[in-house]
């Protein structure tokens, strides 16, 4: 491509970005700022096109960007206005409250309110290290097991024996793992129990392992949590409005929160913000949707990755400069509540 393909392509694909409708040699030739007649536009876009840049979705009308247009677009041609963008709508405190989970929610929301799309975040994954644990009796045989983290979130957990433990015994069971345990992953306690498990009597030996194998459980699935705010956003984007198919689409993704995980821990493994195109790979599994993502650190180690979710038909710049800025409140956040990284 030459200079001059690069940037009918780029005022195109701009231009589509803005008003959503094919866009034709006449505005280009108006968009463009070249001294270039619309006949010689449309060789120009006819060559684009060959080049499966741009694709005209009806008879005679104008043209819309491909995924592959949109590639070129984000990797080569994006430039963020930064006057334009940094706008004082960033709030300074939303992201510190008292609970970690908290940030994570309230990320998710802020990525979305400023985006008008969909927010999405990925929980920090950390070490499945406890402080402390704690025994509640429900009923027979049927115990609650409170686990707390380093970083003072909590997982609770119900188990079922087979004994009916007397109070006694649960909190003679806590006591041994708090004072022997306290500060160590469960992989490890489990280890230990194992080799201490003579010098245990058995019905607590038993009662412990269970515990283990419990927090074990607990902590894993709290590090498969992802968090997602404002799917609503899609139904107000008029790219979806005609194609309820890509919508109830969209929606699935959302609702199979796995290939989401996927997605997102492919991104954490890239520094700064990725986007990827609906369209352009199987990551993206619905051809309208694109996702603009980053991941975010604590300690200077990352730990999990948020990201917008909109249609193809975003304004990328806006939209990189928020999941940039958000990742870095995040990773502030993150690290002033002491949150362990278990990478």
């Amino acid at each position: 491509m030459d200079d001059r393909s690069k940037l009918l392509l780029k005022a195109l694909i701009e231009r589509y970005i803005a008003d959503g409708t094919p866009v034709g040699s006449r505005t280009l030739s108006k968009e463009s700022g070249l001294d270039l007649s619309p006949a010689t536009i449309r060789n120009v876009m006819a060559d684009l096109e060959e080049l499966g840049l741009i694709v005209s979705p009806h008879t005679s009308a104008g043209r819309i960007p491909t995924a592959r247009g949109y590639r070129l677009f984000v990797d080569t041609m994006l430039t963020a206005d930064k006057r334009r963008l940094g706008v004082p709508e960033w709030p300074t405190q939303t992201l510190a409250p008292d609970q970690p989970q908290k940030v994570i929610a309230n990320a998710a929301g802020l990525l979305s309110n400023l985006s008008q799309f969909v927010g999405v975040v990925m929980a920090p994954r950390r070490s499945s290290v406890f402080r402390h644990i704690e025994f509640l009796r429900l009923s027979e045989r049927r115990l609650l097991v409170i686990i707390v983290a380093p970083d003072g979130d909590v997982q609770n957990r119900v188990i079922y024996t087979e004994v009916d433990y007397t109070p006694s015994q649960l909190v003679e069971a806590s006591n041994y793992l708090n004072a022997h345990f306290a500060g160590l992953a469960f992989d490890d306690v489990r280890q230990r129990l194992q080799e201490e498990v003579d010098n245990l009597r058995g019905e607590i030996a038993a009662l412990m392992q269970a515990a283990v194998q419990a927090g074990s459980e607990a902590m894993s699935q709290a590090q498969e949590e992802v968090v997602i705010s404002g799917e609503r956003n899609l139904l107000a984007v008029s790219d979806f409005s005609s194609d309820m198919d890509q919508l109830r689409r969209a929606f699935h993704l959302f609702e199979e929160k796995a290939q989401l995980l996927r997605l997102l821990d492919i991104s954490s493994q890239a520094e700064g913000v990725r986007i990827y195109i609906g369209g352009e790979s199987k990551i993206v599994p619905v051809e309208e949707l694109s996702i603009v993502s980053a991941p975010y650190e604590v300690d200077g180690k990352i730990v999990g990755t948020l990201g917008v979710i909109g249609p193809t038909r975003m304004h990328y710049d806006r939209m990189i400069q928020i999941v940039d800025i958000t990742a870095k409140m995040v990773s502030n956040a993150l690290s002033h509540h002491g949150i362990t990284p278990g990478r």
